[in-house]
């Protein structure tokens, strides 16, 4: 049984992780930081790219849609093994930090929302 778009799910894996550790060298944090998050928005930007300039097939769409589903439950997971009770006593900078992120992704949701369109739709 042929899996479709694992490929491409796997390349952004690899290349998120790499970014997250890097992050999290460059922070000061033992650990990888949004590298599963650099992961699925690299995803969904190649995916895109591929939809529109005609290099991904539909079978290969389609995979890649199941397993950008799949990645919700698997982000869940691991943000339920973050010691958030730990994170929120670090004081204001982790809520600030946290506040920051929620305010800048809203923010660029009318950018990001330009460059989308019903062209390159998966169904």
């Amino acid at each position: 049984m042929a899996i479709y778009g694992v490929a491409l799910l796997a390349a952004c894996y690899i290349v998120g992780i790499v970014l997250g550790d890097l992050f999290g060298v460059v922070v000061g944090v033992k650990a990888n930081v949004g590298g599963v998050g650099f992961a699925m928005l690299f995803l969904i930007l190649l995916s895109n790219h591929g939809i529109d300039n005609g290099w991904l097939d539909k079978k290969s769409q389609e995979g890649i849609a199941f397993w950008s589903a799949m990645y919700i439950p698997i982000v869940v997971a691991m943000s339920s093994i973050q010691n958030v009770v730990a994170a929120l006593s670090g004081g204001a900078l982790a809520i600030g930090s946290g506040l920051v992120g929620v305010a800048v992704a809203f923010a660029l949701i009318p950018v990001i929302s330009k460059f989308g369109g019903s062209k390159g739709e998966v169904k």
